[in-house]
């Protein structure tokens, strides 16, 4: 008699343990795993911005000594040379306007919290590398006339 009470004990257990196993697969969020990814995906991306953001920023301090040395050489121009100094002129606009890109992409870039949901987040950060990418190709190509 003990030996069947202890059979179906056994098995009692070994049901109730099944169950449980089962029912905790049941009750696993997938969905939290696709989030964790999701963000795992976004923190990478926030990365690549940020990446190619620290990039170019050192040259910021180049762009301005070459737009500093290129007015000593307008104000250095005779006044007859105005060809000379329209075109230089245009080449310190030029380093302002890549300048003024960078500074205008850091005062903007403000990516949504995660509890805006991924999509978002995620979209924004695609764009934002668009744009970062635009202020270092302006940059780079600046740098690249001087």
């Amino acid at each position: 008699m003990k030996s069947i009470a202890y059979t179906l004990i056994a098995a009692g257990l070994l049901t109730a343990c099944g169950n449980k196993s089962n029912n905790a697969q049941e009750g696993h969020d997938h969905a939290a795993h696709q989030h964790e990814k999701a963000t795992t995906v976004n923190d990478s991306l926030f990365n690549e911005v940020m990446k190619i953001h620290d990039e170019v920023m050192p040259k910021m301090n180049d762009l301005y000594s070459m737009k500093d040395s290129l007015n000593k050489l307008v104000t250095a121009l005779p006044a007859k040379a105005t060809a000379e100094k329209e075109k230089l002129e245009a080449e310190i606009k030029k380093i302002e306007e890549a300048s003024e890109g960078m500074m205008v992409w850091m005062r903007e870039f403000n990516p949504p919290a995660d509890s805006a949901g991924i999509e978002k987040v995620t979209e924004y950060l695609n764009n934002e590398m668009k744009k970062v990418q635009v202020v270092k190709d302006n940059i780079l190509n600046v740098i690249k006339k001087q």
